[in-house]
């Protein structure tokens, strides 16, 4: 019986799942075009059917990556509408952060060195998600859900802004951090968007000149 031929798909998956363990273990640099051929189980010259060069893949592996973190996020917009569905919203997209730890380490990493990366990440997947959250938001201001008044497209900023810092946060990315933990920095972010940080029933705060 003959061996079933991959499909292109596969193998370009198989690629990119390879070079997110790598690069997230030994580093961009430290990762050769061999090493990525052999954990992905084909030939070498294979790798550049798929990808013009290594920097190519570094750049898919993190903008494809944070593109279904942010959908995923995006996807529970339309069921916020309080405190407290915001609250579980967060603490499960950030429980199901450590299935993306490799990813968001290739991008802390590798970001700062390589502008191309932080450029692609920026127009392919904070700016499309921050679209979207606009028009969630928008929706919500209109239906009441939230305050008139407030300008939707920052709303969208701040809300994608909290989400991705607290995914690259020690408290997020540590492994010893309990449920506990995680659901308490989850509510505090909930807390902290919705309600802001100011008490309004406090002192008046002098206007800094």
């Amino acid at each position: 019986m003959r061996e079933k031929v991959k499909s292109e798909p596969d193998t370009r998956g198989k690629i990119i799942n390879s070079a997110q363990k790598l690069f997230a273990k030994k580093g961009f640099d430290g990762t050769t075009t061999k090493d990525l051929a052999s954990a992905a189980g084909v030939a070498e010259g294979t790798i550049f059917r798929y990808f013009s060069n290594k920097k190519a893949i570094l750049v898919e592996v993190a903008t494809q990556g944070w593109i279904k973190i942010l959908t995923d996020l995006l996807t529970e917009l339309s069921g916020m509408s309080g405190y407290s569905s915001i609250a579980s919203m967060m603490y499960r997209r950030m429980t199901t952060m450590h299935d993306s730890m490799d990813m968001m380490r290739v991008c802390f990493m590798e970001a700062q060195f390589h502008p191309e990366l932080r450029d692609r990440i920026q127009s392919e997947v904070v700016d499309k998600m921050t679209d979207i959250a606009e028009v969630y938001f928008e929706e919500a201001i209109q239906k009441g859900v939230y305050r008139q008044g407030l300008d939707p497209k920052v709303i969208a900023r701040v809300f994608v802004g909290m989400f991705a810092v607290a995914g690259f946060s020690n408290e997020t990315m540590g492994k010893d951090q309990s449920p506990n933990d995680l659901r308490q920095m989850a509510e505090g972010i909930a807390d902290i968007f919705l309600h802001g940080v100011l008490n309004p029933k406090g002192a008046k705060v002098k206007e800094i000149a």
